[in-house]
């Protein structure tokens, strides 16, 4: 595989150093993975058919530590999930285990994915995964190979943060998340940086963990860990524009009140006659 670029290598090390605590920034990781997966599957119920008694084949090709791969799992959908981080993926391979459900995980760059073409008949990319891409040639990468590996009328879902409302909000924050533990509260909020481009920002994730000095807890204090990455505020509109120029059709964003979701939804179509490159299926 070929070397990873500098940006793929900054968010790896974000997300490997976040997979032990991951599951802290919910309060109620396990209701989380329930709600989330309710909503997603529904999507791609209202998207491709219900199955009765019989799921999809879907890769969640930004799975993390399987918030949205392990509720897709115990829906009955046959999920692969892959992740640029190892770490990330070992973990839903282990969470996967310990609920008795089949996840097959791997690492993998989403720009190159290690499968084959036409395998799986949904992609999910959630959790506001795809916008670490920061270059236009990146996100097209990596929507082409979505695309490649969808089965012809298999559909992509892709969730990102409300970007257009953010772009015109420009927020230096973000409100802070609490989980309660049995040893105290764990709290974790972001500082948003905004580059002059207006459509780029660098984050600062912040999480304090009880024990430290001098604060709540057990050890009378809190634990600071820092860590930090970027993002693209892609709009809508942006990133249904890249979508199209992939070969995907029919794309259409599902809003949180609509879908039940926390996020927009894009849901997207590789043609049930496209069997080749971008744009053989309107040859």
């Amino acid at each position: 595989m070929p070397a990873q670029s500098p940006s793929a290598a900054t968010v790896r090390h974000f997300y490997d150093d976040l997979a032990a605590d991951y599951d802290l920034m919910y309060a109620d990781w396990q209701a989380s993975i329930e709600r989330q997966a309710a909503a997603l599957s529904g999507l791609i119920g209202a998207a491709l058919g219900n199955r009765v008694g019989a799921g999809y084949e879907v890769l969640d090709c930004a799975c993390g530590i399987g918030t949205q791969a392990l509720g897709l799992a115990a829906l009955g959908h046959r999920v692969t999930g892959s992740d640029l981080s190892p770490a990330a993926a070992a973990r839903a391979g282990r969470e996967a285990a310990a609920r008795g459900l089949d996840l097959r995980t791997t690492a993998a760059d989403m720009t190159r994915l290690p499968f084959g073409d036409a395998l799986f008949d949904v992609v999910v990319c959630a959790d506001n995964s795809l916008p670490h891409l920061l270059t236009p040639d990146a996100v097209e990468a990596a929507l082409g190979e979505m695309r490649r590996v969808l089965r012809p009328g298999g559909v992509l879902l892709v969730s990102t943060r409300p970007y257009d409302r953010l772009r015109r909000e420009r927020p230096a924050s973000t409100p802070p998340q609490v989980r309660e533990e049995t040893t105290g509260r764990v709290v974790t909020f972001q500082l948003w940086h905004w580059r002059p481009d207006g459509e780029r920002y660098d984050l600062e994730h912040f999480q304090l963990l009880p024990g430290g000095d001098g604060g709540e807890g057990e050890s009378g204090g809190y634990e600071v860990r820092t860590r930090r990455t970027s993002y693209w505020a892609l709009s809508q509109e942006q990133l249904t524009g890249f979508a199209g120029r992939a070969g995907l059709t029919d794309a259409a964003w599902h809003e949180p009140e609509e879908s039940g979701f926390f996020q927009p939804v894009l849901v997207a179509r590789r043609p049930a006659t496209d069997t080749g490159e971008p744009g053989a299926a309107d040859a």
